[in-house]
């Protein structure tokens, strides 16, 4: 079933107008005075009409099409035991057939759109799994990184002191030479 805008705005299932459409027109007259269509059979037929109706409404044309070869089957045994005239087989066959391809047609386009999305979720996936690698990637050569620089520093450079510095320099506000004031201009 091709999708239409109704004024609204809402999706409306062309489908749906053409099942009622047909099946209520070759089956017009199912009333008890129609000669070529026993009451009982019309109202029988008429009730399936309105399941296929009802689930080419839902969307569902799988539903709609079972329904549709339960209507054909007792249309068959109907027509077969003379409840319905060769002349109404036939309109109502017509208005089946027409409808059969409506509900193939829907159901091939949900079947499209469900492998559509099928596919977009695949690759929605396949991004994710990139993005994830991409980022353990990144992680773990700054945790490469990260555990080489330690390394790098109690090599021999750690050993030697900041520049400008000698290794025989006391620490700030220590002399090292802690016997004579000589010579430190205190006094005298």
């Amino acid at each position: 079933m091709e999708l239409l805008a109704s004024k609204a705005g809402r999706p409306r299932g062309i489908g749906t107008t053409v099942v009622a459409a047909c099946l209520a027109a070759a089956l017009a007259g199912c009333a008890p005075s129609a000669p070529d269509l026993e009451s009982r059979t019309g109202k029988e037929l008429q009730a399936q009409v309105l399941a296929v109706s009802a689930a080419a409404a839902a969307q569902d044309p799988a539903t709609g099409l079972r329904s549709l070869d339960e209507l054909v089957g007792h249309l068959t045994a109907a027509a077969a035991n003379g409840e319905v005239s060769f002349k109404r087989h036939q309109s109502i066959m017509k208005a089946v057939e027409a409808v059969r391809a409506d509900l193939l047609a829907a159901q091939a386009a949900k079947a499209a759109a469900a492998k559509a999305e099928a596919a977009r979720a695949a690759a929605a996936k396949a991004s994710a799994e990139a993005a994830a690698k991409a980022a353990a990637e990144t992680a773990a050569a700054q945790s490469a990184v990260v555990s080489q620089a330690p390394a790098r520093a109690s090599g021999p450079a750690a050993s030697r002191p900041p520049a400008g510095e000698s290794r025989d320099k006391a620490p700030a506000g220590e002399s090292r030479d802690k016997g004579s004031n000589k010579g430190k201009g205190g006094g005298g």
